[in-house]
């Protein structure tokens, strides 16, 4: 097998396992089980009780990262299009490339304290912040990196 179809099925494997780690973190996030809210014995803030879309739902995956009804439905999006982006070579590099991009801005706004509830809609901060860095950076590593080493380009051109 040589080497260009070798980085391709990196490319597109690793596009799927990102897909399906945040497709299971969102669909966690929606039961009450796996989600806790510190200080309280509920799991999550009920519907009826909140008084914003991002109070709605909010508690903590796992105890351990802060979510929101609206934080779970985008983390099941992208879950989602990663999976889909599997199917071809072309659509597995644009997926890499955009979430690389889209999680380091969300992980640095998960830093900055006017932008790291996302403008009021989700939570970015806490254990989001390494959780959404250390995605990004595996996805510049195995989805831009590598494949600029095995092709012997520049990273620059890879891009």
């Amino acid at each position: 097998m040589d080497k260009t179809n070798t980085i391709g099925i990196v490319e597109r494997y690793f596009a799927l396992g990102i897909g399906i780690l945040f497709l299971l973190i969102g669909i966690a996030g929606f039961i009450p089980g796996l989600v806790s809210l510190p200080g309280t014995d509920a799991s999550f803030v009920p519907l009826d009780k909140s008084h914003s879309a991002y109070s709605a739902g909010f508690g903590y995956v796992f105890g351990l990262f802060a979510t929101n009804f609206l934080h779970n439905l985008v983390r099941c999006a992208v879950g989602i299009l990663g999976i889909t982006s599997y199917t071809s070579l072309s659509s597995a590099r644009v997926f890499n490339r955009a979430f690389a991009v889209g999680y380091i801005v969300i992980a640095i706004m998960g830093l900055l304290p006017f932008a790291n509830t996302a403008f009021g809609l989700m939570p970015l901060f806490g254990h989001n912040v390494w959780f959404n860095a250390l995605a990004a950076t595996a996805t510049i590593y195995y989805g831009v990196i590598i494949p600029a080493k095995v092709t012997d380009t520049g990273v620059a051109q890879n891009l």
